[in-house]
């Protein structure tokens, strides 16, 4: 699932192409994919609308239209939402387009159609549960080491589970929260509330320091991820154990681990994290 580094790098990537020109057409091709409207809906409300601002909060994209409605897309597993120039033959799994002036095409594909899409005309995100209940994210100012502190504070989920939590931080998924125990030492299965201060500003700093990697190498791709222009990012090249089993520890030489923790796969090194 693509995370905040993914989602921010698309951002950034569509912003410039997409703002500003007028909707010609929309068509739906999954249905499905629309949470709280109708396709006739959709097509007929975007209908000569024009995009003036694309913003991001945690892993939803953002996008707000001249009249101050908003489409809140979600990627999910496998969605991917580019720019191109119009008429180039559809590719399979394609659930939205978008048609704009200037011959451009905004186009989601979605293999696995587990993304989502909200038409939204009212402010604040109540209709989406996940938006509505996010926690702060990593380089937000509000993304202390007390913060990360107060959510750890009692429990007894690991802490891996604990930063995973989308209403404790907003936007960190797998394969940054494995990068981020990884550079501060803490073992993932540890309990979030036994973490002693020292290691809570460790992986305050871990986290701010892998987000920020992350966009600036444009996020990672494994297989479906591409950036607005369709391209792959590269922060797959400085993991370090995510992904990585069997393979050596950059620290000490050793192999790295994986453990399920919460129904998913973490990677480790059992000899630099504890």
């Amino acid at each position: 699932m693509p995370e905040l580094p993914e989602v921010e790098t698309v951002r950034r990537t569509l912003e410039p192409k997409i703002l500003k020109r007028r909707i010609l057409d929309t068509e739906v091709h999954y249905p499905r994919l629309l949470q709280n409207c109708t396709e006739s809906e959709l097509v007929s409300y975007l209908q000569s609308r024009r995009f003036v601002k694309l913003d991001r909060r945690g892993k939803y994209l953002i996008a707000v239209l001249d009249s101050g409605s908003r489409l809140v897309l979600h990627l999910r597993m496998t969605g991917r939402l580019t720019a191109l120039p119009s008429g180039l033959p559809l590719e399979k799994h394609t659930s939205l387009q978008i048609h704009m002036d200037g011959d451009l095409e905004l186009r989601l594909v979605d293999q696995r159609k587990f993304a989502t899409l909200h038409l939204l005309h009212e402010s604040g995100y109540g209709a989406i549960k996940g938006l509505a209940t996010m926690g702060v994210e990593p380089l937000d100012s509000g993304f202390t080491p007390e913060y990360l502190k107060a959510q750890l504070e009692g429990r007894t989920a690991s802490v891996k589970s604990v930063i995973l939590d989308q209403r404790r931080i907003g936007g960190l998924g797998n394969i940054y929260a494995d990068e981020s125990l990884y550079r501060a030492g803490i073992f993932p299965g540890k309990p979030g509330g036994s973490l002693t201060f020292d290691e809570i500003q460790r992986l305050h700093t871990s986290i701010r320091a892998v987000i920020r990697e992350g966009i600036r190498f444009r996020g990672t791709t494994f297989r479906d991820y591409v950036d607005g222009d369709g391209k792959s990012g590269g922060f797959q090249e400085r993991l370090q154990v995510y992904g990585k089993e069997g393979e050596t520890c950059r620290g000490c030489g050793r192999p790295i681990a994986r453990i399920k923790l919460a129904g998913r796969s973490s990677y480790y090194c059992a000899y630099c994290q504890v």
